[in-house]
Parts: structure tokens; sequence; C-alpha cells
């Protein structure tokens, strides 16, 4: 196999995917390293049934697309290559980072994440570290690539949606697009934590004030009785 090395670059640019790794994931039972991108346009180019589609199905397998988030078993064992030879019992897609700009909050300028997949497992790595999928998913959120966001990848008849769109919905994408939404969806999430306190705090302070009539009450009739 033969490879390229990308030229230095004389300025820090936008984080990109240099690097692809995928091994037993649809039609890739052998593992393939695709590289290397730039942060500039790349294409993928191949024959129809060359695997492109399943390609770039591997890259939104990572980045938490909404359909791919949560999978059932069924799911799961579809992901999985099926063909002649050895049966495939889990796959492992694996993107890698340029994050010189430090976009990805991990001081790094390098950063794997993978997503491996099996009959009975769906779990994550970050730089070969084991996450949980809230973890990975808001390390994604903070760099602009919520799974909410149906931008990261556009793919066919997106482009017609997107020019047939109106005014508020323009302004609605162009929010997820720039990845604010999710500070919104947390500070509403703050604030209803925040009013579910107060709640809980006036229902404590009620609970407090009856048991200090209580105690005033029982006073009383302790000194009554110590009359006696």
């Amino acid at each position: 196999r033969r490879r390229w090395r990308t030229p230095p670059r004389e300025r820090v640019g936008a984080m990109f995917i240099k690097q692809v790794i995928i091994e037993g994931f649809k039609v890739y039972k052998d593992r393939v390293c695709v590289e290397p991108f730039t942060e500039k346009h790349n294409c993928v180019v191949g024959a129809n049934g060359a695997g492109k589609s399943n390609f770039f199905l591997a890259i939104q397998f990572v980045l938490g697309d909404m359909n791919l988030h949560t999978l059932r078993a069924e799911e799961r064992k579809a992901l999985l290559h099926e063909g002649s030879g050895q049966h495939v019992l889990s796959a492992y897609v694996e993107l890698v980072f340029d994050n010189a700009d430090g976009r990805l909050p991990v001081d790094r300028a390098e950063v794997r994440l993978r997503r491996t997949v099996g009959l009975k497992k769906d779990e994550y790595f970050l730089d070969g570290k084991h996450m949980t999928k809230t973890e990975v998913l808001s390390l994604l959120e903070s760099a602009g690539l919520s799974r909410s966001n149906p931008y990261n990848i556009v793919q066919q008849g997106k482009v017609t949606q997107l020019a047939c769109l109106t005014e508020a919905q323009r302004l609605a994408s162009l929010e997820e697009i720039a990845g604010t939404r999710v500070y919104d969806e947390k500070r509403a999430e703050s604030e209803r934590i925040m009013a579910e306190t107060a709640g809980r705090r006036g229902k404590i302070e009620e609970t407090l004030g009856y048991i200090n009539e209580r105690l005033g009450e029982l006073d009383s009739e302790k000194a009554e009785l110590a009359q006696f």
C-alpha cells in the first residue's frame, strides 16, 4: 500500500478529519486505512458498489448521527460485514482528527475517536481510552458536531430542501450549523433544574415552618406541664 504525506501547513487551519480507519464494517471486512485528507476539499470516487456510500455511513456512525446513536441488536448486526469466509463478530470505525486549532477541547493536536460495535456491544474510545456515549457526544457538541445537527454531512436532496426553507427555518438551520443551539438547550436545561430546585426549596421551607410552629406548641405544652 502506498502512502502519501500531507505537506506541512504554514498556518493553523480548522479542525478536519485526516484519516479514516475501517474494519468489519458493512462491505469493509478487512482493515482499510484511507488517507491523507486535507483541510480543504476532498473527493471520494469509485465505481458502483465500491463502497462509497458505506464509507460516508462509517463517518456518520462515529459522529453519532441521530439514526445511528442508539442501536438495537438487529441494527448492530446489520452493520457487521456479511460475506464468505469467517463470520465477523465485531467492527470498528476510527476517525483521526487534526486538532491543531483546538476545536475539540482536548490538549492534543491529533485526536483519535473510535466506535466499536458488535452483537452485544457498542463502545466509544478516545485515544484508546474508553468513554461513555454521553461523554463523546458532549465532546462533539462542544466542537459544533451536534448529533441534532443534520448538516455535518449533507446527503442527496438536502441542498434542494435547504433552498426551500422559510426565513425562520433558515435561521434555525444557521443556529444548528453554528452550534449555538446546543448552548441554548443547555441553558434551558439549567433553567429547568433551577426552577425545580426552587420548587423543592419552597416545599422544604414550608415543612420547616410547620416544624417550627409545632416546636413552639410543644414548648408551650412543656411549660404548662412544668407548672404542675
